[in-house]
């Protein structure tokens, strides 16, 4: 198992691993998704991590540092996109990722590391309380209305 940040040639298997976040996962064209990327990228200390078996990410997720103008200005960090391959599910990849992304938050000065999930099986709320998340806040959240 490596663990590593995404390169390029990553992006044609993360976006077919994204199918497992969301059935109907579009996949964007892809000099648009390496645009989206080097993008991100191009926030301080943010990116997207992956889990490789034989140089083939079978597990990701996507971490945001966020400048900060409380806590002495210190940042704090988002962690989104969490996704493992259905294949390598409950072998410790997922949780590989996201603690490499934590760690990687706390080596950029976050205070904290937040996520959120749409999940209300009890299964992916005990992997992220297993991880070291605590169910601690109430969230939020709007979504763009769909256009006609």
């Amino acid at each position: 198992m490596l663990i590593r940040t995404l390169i390029e040639s990553d992006i044609p298997c993360l976006q077919k691993l994204y199918r497992y976040l969301a059935a109907d996962n579009a996949e964007i064209p892809l000099r648009e998704a390496i645009a989206r990327w080097e993008l991100l990228k191009s926030y301080p200390n943010s990116n997207i991590f992956v889990v490789c078996l034989e140089n083939i990410p079978v597990a990701s997720c996507t971490l945001v540092v966020i400048p900060n103008l409380t806590r002495n200005g210190m940042p704090y960090a988002l962690i989104e996109n969490v996704v493992t391959h259905e294949d390598h599910r409950k072998q410790g990849y997922g949780r590989a990722v996201l603690h490499r992304a934590i760690e990687a938050a706390w080596q950029a000065g976050c205070y904290k590391v937040m996520l959120m999930t749409g999940s209300k099986q009890s299964s992916t709320l005990k992997f992220y309380q297993d991880v070291g998340f605590e169910q601690s806040k109430t969230g939020f959240q709007i979504r763009r209305p769909k256009t006609a």
